[in-house]
């Protein structure tokens, strides 16, 4: 580890930039040409790939994975165990020109990444949308509305084709209940969409 984890209790790559004031938590670590703006607040034991930027005031929450490539941009909000895979792109403005001025945070349309939710390879999520927990984006997705708590979704734009498990694993065949056939969780199809059985 570097000088900069033994002081600060997280590791910060010679070659990025964290500008002050941010919160980066203990055991996270920021790899190479990344840029961590201020306001910034990244939660603990993170992995931040190389070329990242965390724009000002994103908030992370604990053990998210961001692969190389990935711009988080202002209004964005990613909680516990999010995964974003290599290059998929998040947006915060709905309606950009560059000749009209759209760059505060009062135009940003907000997008939610709830909790161990992941997001595959060159996926792109439009702003405005809630990416529901534990739910899964396919690769190469366009994700223009929400999506709900344990979906599974793929395609542009972005529609379901099923369901995933707290583990990662597809269940297959849900009507009213699904087990898990990978870790044995069992779960029931409410109106508002899957529940994990308590």
């Amino acid at each position: 580890m570097s000088s900069t984890a033994e002081k600060t209790g997280y590791f910060v790559h010679e070659s990025s930039y964290v500008d002050a004031p941010c919160e980066i938590g203990e055991g996270t670590k920021i790899w190479h040409f990344s840029h961590v703006m201020k306001g910034a607040v990244i939660g603990r034991h993170c992995n931040i790939g190389q070329n990242v930027v965390i724009s000002p005031n994103v908030r992370l929450g604990n053990n998210v994975k961001i692969q190389n490539n990935v711009s988080v941009y202002t209004g964005v909000t990613l909680e516990d165990d999010v995964f974003c895979g290599p290059s998929m792109v998040f947006t915060n403005v709905f309606n950009p020109r560059s000749v009209i001025k759209r760059n505060t945070e009062a135009d940003f349309l907000p997008t939610l990444v709830k909790r161990g939710a992941s997001i595959g390879a060159n996926a792109t999520i439009v702003c405005g949308t809630t990416i529901g927990a534990f739910a899964f984006v396919g690769a190469g997705s366009v994700v223009t509305k929400d999506v709900p708590d344990f979906a599974l979704v793929y395609g542009n734009p972005a529609r379901q084709h099923g369901w995933m498990c707290y583990c990662g694993a597809k269940l297959d065949n849900v009507e009213t209940e699904a087990k898990c056939v990978d870790c044995e969780r069992e779960y029931r199809l409410a109106p508002n969409g899957l529940m994990l059985k308590q």
